[in-house]
């Protein structure tokens, strides 16, 4: 495993105060906003000093029913070499969904979505993972997300998830401790099981970042200061093992310098403490907690009691029946002294609870991927397309998601079209909205800039003569075309309502 050190994301509007920080060992870039063959002048300098830089991407959508992109691969495979990293970051989420696999229109979320936590899910997720795999020139690790929404029926808990997606590929993890805040606020999930239940020895490295409440949710904005639970969730993970690599997100709303490098400080401060404490308790030989585990070594575990299970009740195998659990007189090698009177038993690593893989022409393995299509497109679909909300899913959580989903298109097409905001002024965010609420992204960010100000200028909008003459000189400059006539935009929009039916 790459020993990281202490990193920062790296980022356009920040490049000169991250060259000036003391003590930043390695940066982290977004591999789409990089350019294999002309790297910002800022990274190659970091990169002389021997400063390491590791591509992060957002747009794979491992998680999703598709298998991933040629494309989009080998421009990952692409930056990576151009950067010469010692491994590559991605996500467990899906972005995008319907299509070929549904027969329905593809549909862009513009932002990472919670994969199910079942086994149809995790058997696509862990082929396209090999798949991701084979085609990058380093090792991968992924990286657990966060959520504002729950599937209904979730059959692992995120630990458990995790560490069965490790055992199967191979894969290394990047543990987001800030997400397993989000999702402790938004789901009751716990981060100390989550954490418990890993594969401690699979971490490549850790993220750290800041949120804020919102609309009755928290929300992982990497725009906000690091606040204290995840700091807490951070020295727990390092009481546990001390991570090869930590960095610092921030993404937008940046601070000063100072308050960069205060942040950084804290965070040297909370491993160093945390490694103190895990060190004097294996000194002492503290005995853990009540259904917690102590991590030994190279992953060995002493438990006490039986794994916990995740809400809902308990793990099913695939034909949907109970996976058994083990008693304490059928272990091998049980001694006194586990909690609630239980024997202690010492175990090769983090107990799972697993179903054996689909073999080759079950139900399972043939059927898994259409099922996860189907599942995510009409999700996704009620997210961005306003249909009806699938069974078993919140209404009021799906509906926070779907405005941050919106939040987050006019958000990144302010920072790729600037020129937008400035003509538009203070209309810009409501015409947006209201834009979005019926024309889904299908293309990405630049075509929905463009969709958008072809939908500003056909409405007659802005009406200022000046604005509208700058709206339409930018988008003459991007389309080489005079903006559409309403005739022309009406028969459009009856053409695609056809293809729908």
């Amino acid at each position: 495993m790459t020993e990281l050190g202490i990193g920062i994301g790296w980022r356009p509007e920040i490049a000169d105060a991250v060259e000036a920080l003391p003590g930043v060992d390695w940066v982290e870039v977004v591999a789409e906003n990089v350019c294999p063959g002309h790297l910002p002048d800022s990274l190659t300098r970091l990169r002389s000093r021997g400063v390491r830089v590791v591509p992060h991407g957002v747009s794979l959508g491992l998680g999703g029913a598709d298998r991933p992109d040629a494309g989009r691969l080998a421009d990952l495979a692409a930056t990576a070499t151009a950067l010469g990293a010692p491994l590559v970051t991605e996500h467990i989420a899906f972005v995008r969904a319907g299509g070929a696999l549904t027969a329905t229109p593809a549909l862009e979320a513009g932002h990472l979505l919670p994969v199910p936590r079942t086994w149809d899910a995790l058997d696509v997720l862990c082929e396209n993972v090999r798949i991701a795999q084979d085609a990058l020139p380093v090792p991968l690790a992924l990286e657990n997300i966060a959520a504002l929404i729950s599937w209904p029926g979730e059959e692992l808990t995120e630990g458990q998830f995790l560490a069965e997606l490790v055992e199967r590929t191979g894969v290394r993890l990047l543990i987001d401790v800030a997400n397993l805040h989000t999702n402790h606020v938004n789901r009751g999930e716990s981060p100390s099981k989550a954490l418990s239940e890993l594969p401690v020895e699979a971490i490549a490295y850790v993220h750290v970042a800041g949120g804020l409440m919102r609309d009755g949710v928290w929300h992982d904005t990497h725009a906000h200061p690091v606040p204290e639970p995840v700091l807490d969730i951070l020295s727990e993970l390092a009481s546990r093992v001390s991570p090869p690599g930590v960095l610092l997100e921030r993404d937008d709303n940046f601070p000063a310098p100072e308050e960069l490098a205060s942040e950084l400080t804290t965070i040297r401060d909370r491993l160093a403490l945390a490694g103190t404490a895990g060190a004097e308790t294996a000194t002492a030989g503290t005995a853990p907690e009540a259904g917690h585990a102590l991590l030994i070594g190279a992953g060995a575990r002493v438990s006490g009691g039986p794994m916990p299970q995740p809400s809902g009740g308990p793990i099913r195998q695939p034909s949907g029946g109970p996976i058994p659990q083990p008693r304490p007189a059928e272990s091998a090698a049980a001694a006194p002294g586990g909690a609630d009177g239980q024997p202690a038993v010492a175990e090769p690593g983090p107990t799972r609870l697993t179903a054996p893989p689909a073999s080759p022409g079950s139900p399972r393995d043939t059927g898994a991927r259409d099922r996860v299509a189907v599942a995510q497109a009409a999700v996704l679909s009620a997210l961005v397309a306003g249909t009806p909300v699938p069974e078993g899913f919140d209404p009021v959580r799906v509906g926070v998601q779907s405005r941050a989903l919106v939040g987050k298109r006019a958000d990144v097409i302010a920072k790729i079209a600037p020129e937008l905001p400035e003509i538009l002024g203070d209309d810009y965010r409501p015409w947006f909205r209201a834009y979005a609420r019926s024309r889904p992204m299908t293309g990405g960010y630049r075509r929905d800039a463009l969709a958008f100000v072809e939908h500003l200028l056909v409405a007659g909008r802005p009406e200022d003569p000046d604005a509208r003459r700058r709206l339409t000189r930018w988008w003459q400059e991007r389309t080489d075309t005079r903006p559409p006539r309403p005739a022309a935009r009406l028969i459009r929009a009856a053409r695609a309502a056809l293809v729908r039916r």
